[in-house]
């Protein structure tokens, strides 16, 4: 037998190498945890049952604790009496427990977290309590979503519906003020706002809650959060049901409390959810299993036998279950790894002289650090889900049920998640398996039934009974005053945004009292920036007028939907021309056409004399050549003369002639083509590059946006610019021109422009607007009456009636001008051309003159020398030679002979001479 005994004690070595010290006689037969729960609550009740159970479970399984026994003690507090609730949490903590489950009660949870640091025992809590972090608290284990998770959720909620402003009912305690706080947080986040926030006693009387909602609801806000717990929850929204606040207009979105009370309760009276219908709440959302199913199907006889059978199980209910279980296979790991069970007194806990508490009784677990650091690597799946710690030590994949009461019961109508940040309706488990996606495009939740039993989602806000009168700023406008002016004899604001804003207004469904105020003297048009900085300023809680949107102004305040297009475009001088029957003669002069028909003639004159003599198509009887002359000289202006040039000097004028008529024609058809299609501007100024680049003034209107936009966009000199008040000085300065202290061009806003054009005719719009922007009114940030009235200018404008306002102020007569009033900015002048037409010119008083010395030449060799020209010879001699000479002009010219070269020797030369022989006759040319 002793031989048996020591070889199983050696084999022991080789399969225990620890030794046996640490496998067997580490793990004690009992361990005791303790529970700090408020049992008379829904929520502790659920845990109670739960903690119960899954100790049970665990020591009914053998592949846990290995044969070590897991014990709860429960001890009762009183969440409202904070004080000696602290107080009994204290006493408890003088029992030795490896680890402690709760407290649900924030307060108690702070206080009791300070003790298990001391202590160094795991505090596996549920309190959502989002300041309670192992930051500051390590042994602080949360064992299901923060608070943080929640509100987000809410707060995504909040953001789907498009409401800006909510209302926050909670209690006064750590668990509702930090609630609260991070909700705002979260809500910051989405630029969203708390904008009224209120707080009561957990146990304040009926008269109390009556008095606050009252208060509530004289606010504007119609969506109330409400973070409290079930008993003062249920209590407040029946006083709301009794005060007409659970109807139309009103959304109330309750957190995780609501979820937990009816999940838990099997019989909720009717006139309690009849009193909730449309109440949408959240619940931790855990995953469907079989684990799960077999709890819930055990749990009626669970909650019997531990004497709360009138409970059912909630989401509270799961985490608590598994939060039994993450203590078990903790320990199971401590054990494996050698951990023991011992306490240590500390010698500083000690009470003063008649004491009660008896800190001394209180000992440090000695090895809790072990013990926490098998808690935070636990790793496992149980009925919420998979059961694993962060590196901040929260569970991973927080998620959360969107729920309506609908009836008597609760429907699911989406999810929210941490790990996509969205509202979905597809399950959470179902997206961790998928890469994030995290547009907010893809958020979705399910229709829903709201308070007043009506499926239209609800504003969300109203003006309250007791608001106050809008103090409105609007524009006293000293040009253009069909915008927005003051009325000189009622002193009332007049115009076409003020038409706009009053047929807007009418089209909400509650009144809004409201008063215009003047901003300026009348005298010169106001700034509108320092118009909207004052709405900034709450020294008006509106500005009305032609307010144009720009992306600075925008960022202090919220503009509404715009109500007429805008955009800046550049104004120039022009003389509009008039297309008529006689428009093809614009491009030229009247002297250009003149000289240019002269021209043609003459230059038919010119060719005519040159190729007279010698050229058979310029020949027959005197009306022959006249029709010769013209037909040739306009011919020429298609190059379509069918006579020819002979002579050289003909052809070197036809030359040059015909360079000319090309110019003239090329430059007609460009001037004719810009003249029928493009009204030109007196400048050079075609867009606003140009204007950039010249160095000339531009003008802009006093307190228009355009001289900054100029400034700082476009990088324009201020020196440049000149503040113009009215639409007379805008004609004065842009007639008079930059070179008599005028402006090249003015820069303004379309509407102006369209008004000013109206009326003054020679003046146009240079190229196309540089700027996309439009007219709104002005709020303060998340002002919900700019989404309503937004709402109601697009409604004016579907029906027609934002056009007919725009009829009645800025309808404008078509602009007439004199038709006698011509474009000569594109006229082709005579003096564009004058070195053409001088070339020409000389070209013909050169040839001919050339031409007239060669014919006298001639002339003279034709006569005999006996027949010469005598100088004492009377008039009649010289008349009688004049007549012979134009006779000479006027004749044919016979053709030249052709010349006979002829090859003699001198020995054959006769001697006779060659003038002495009959019927020869040679002409020999040196």
């Amino acid at each position: 037998m002793n031989i048996a005994f020591l070889m199983l004690l050696v084999l022991s070595l080789f399969h225990f190498p620890n030794g046996i010290h640490k496998s067997l006689a580490a793990r004690p037969s009992v361990v005791s945890i303790g529970s700090i729960l408020r049992l008379n609550s829904t929520t502790g009740g659920v845990s109670d049952v739960a903690i119960h159970a899954a100790v049970d479970d665990i020591n009914s399984d053998p592949t846990v604790l290995n044969g070590t026994t897991l014990r709860v003690d429960t001890k009762d507090t009183n969440c409202d009496d904070g004080f000696l609730g602290m107080v009994q949490a204290l006493q408890f903590m003088e029992t030795d427990v490896i680890a402690i489950i709760g407290p649900q009660c924030s307060p108690i949870a702070h206080i009791i977290s300070y003790v298990a640091n001391e202590l160094r025992v795991p505090l596996m809590s549920f309190a959502s309590d989002a300041t309670l972090s192992s930051i500051q608290f390590p042994f602080f284990m949360r064992t299901m979503p923060s608070d943080l998770y929640q509100m987000a959720a809410v707060a995504a909620v909040v953001d789907y519906y498009q409401w800006k402003i909510v209302t926050a009912i909670y209690v006064d305690d750590d668990y509702g003020r930090n609630g609260i706080a991070a909700l705002d947080d979260e809500l910051t986040a989405r630029r969203c706002k708390i904008s009224y926030k209120v707080g009561f006693r957990s146990n304040a009387k009926k008269s109390e809650l009556l008095n606050l909602l009252v208060t509530v609801s004289n606010m504007e806000s119609r969506v109330i959060i409400l973070h409290t717990g079930s008993e003062p929850g249920l209590k407040l929204l029946s006083i709301a049901n009794g005060l007409n606040m659970m109807g139309n207009g009103y959304v109330w979105i309750a957190t995780d409390w609501l979820s937990a009370y009816l999940d838990a309760n099997s019989s909720v009276p009717a006139e309690t959810i009849n009193g909730m219908q449309g109440v949408l709440t959240v619940r931790p959302h855990t995953p469907k299993s079989k684990m799960k199913s077999n709890l819930v199907s055990r749990w009626s006889s669970l909650s019997k036998k531990y004497n709360h059978s009138d409970l059912r199980i909630s989401a509270y209910g799961f985490y608590v279950y598994d939060s039994v279980w993450t203590v078990a296979r903790a320990l199971d790991a401590f054990f494996d790894d050698g951990g023991r069970i011992s306490f240590t007194n500390d010698s500083r806990l000690r009470d003063e002289t008649g004491g009660t508490l008896h800190l001394e009784a209180m000992s440090i677990f000695d090895m809790g650090n072990k013990l926490l650091e098998k808690v935070r690597n636990v790793n496992f799946t149980g009925v919420s889900g998979q059961v694993q710690f962060n590196a901040q030590f929260e569970l991973i994949h927080p998620a959360y049920d969107v729920i309506s009461i609908i009836g008597n019961g609760m429907r699911t109508i989406g999810f929210w998640s941490n790990y996509t940040r969205l509202l979905s309706t597809v399950l959470p488990e179902d997206l961790y398996s998928k890469p994030p996606n995290t547009s907010l495009a893809n958020q979705q939740l399910y229709d829903v039934i709201w308070p007043g039993e009506t499926a239209q989602k609800p504003r969300g806000w109203a003006f309250p009974s007791n608001a106050k009168e809008l103090k409105i700023g609007v524009p006293n406008r000293f040009s253009f005053k069909e915008f927005v002016s003051q009325d000189n004899a009622t002193g009332s604001m007049m115009g076409y945004c003020i038409d706009v804003f009053t047929q807007a207004l009418s089209l909400l469904p509650y009144p809004v009292t409201y008063r215009f105020i003047p901003f300026g003297n009348g005298t010169k048009n106001p700034h509108y920036d320092e118009l909207v900085q004052m709405v900034v300023d709450n020294d008006f809680d509106a500005a009305v007028g032609d307010i144009v949107i720009t992306m600075s102004r925008t960022k202090t305040v919220d503009f509404t939907q715009p109500f007429i297009e805008s955009g800046l475009v550049i104004l120039a001088p022009i003389k509009k021309h008039i297309t008529s029957s006689w428009a093809f003669l614009q491009p030229f002069t009247l002297g250009m056409w003149c000289v240019t028909g002269l021209s043609f003639l003459v230059v038919g004159a010119v060719i005519w004399i040159l190729e007279h003599r010698i050229n058979d198509e310029f020949r027959g009887s005197p009306r022959q050549q006249i029709i010769t002359i013209v037909w040739f000289s306009f011919s020429t202006l298609f190059f379509a003369h069918r006579e020819n040039t002979m002579s050289t000097l003909g052809r070197g004028v036809l030359i040059i002639w015909l360079f000319v008529v090309l110019i003239i024609q090329s430059s007609y058809t460009a001037s004719l083509t810009s003249i029928l299609t493009v009204q030109q501007l007196d400048t050079s100024i075609r867009g606003i590059d140009d204007l950039k680049e010249s160095d000339y003034p531009i003008g802009f209107q006093v307190g228009s946006f355009a001289e900054d936009y100029m400034v700082k966009e476009l990088n324009i000199s201020r020196s440049r610019l000149k503040a113009l008040g009215s639409p007379e000085e805008y004609a004065e300065n842009l007639k008079l021109g930059p070179k008599k202290g005028g402006v090249m061009a003015i820069v303004d806003e379309r509407p102006y422009v369209e008004l000013f054009l109206s009326t003054y005719c020679k003046i146009a719009v240079a190229g196309s607007d540089f700027t996309s922007t439009g007219w709104g009114f002005a709020f303060p940030r998340d002002s919900p009456l700019q989404v309503d009235l937004s709402t109601a200018i697009l409604t004016l404008s579907e029906n027609g009636e934002l056009q007919r306002i725009h009829d009645k102020w800025l309808k404008t007569a078509d602009c007439s001008i004199d038709n006698t009033e011509f474009v000569d900015s594109n006229q082709l002048r005579l003096e564009s051309f004058m070195g053409l037409f001088l070339i020409c010119g000389a070209a013909c008083v050169l040839a001919l003159l050339i031409y007239f010395g060669i014919t006298l030449r001639q002339y003279l060799r034709h006569e005999q020398p006996g027949s010469a020209i005598s100088v004492d010879a009377g008039s009649s001699t010289s008349k009688r030679s004049l007549r012979k000479f134009i006779s000479f002009v006027d004749d044919r010219q016979p053709p030249p002979k052709k010349k006979r070269t002829m090859s003699l020797s001198r020995s054959s030369m006769p001697t006779t001479p060659m003038s002495n022989r009959p019927g020869t006759d040679i002409d020999i040319e040196s």
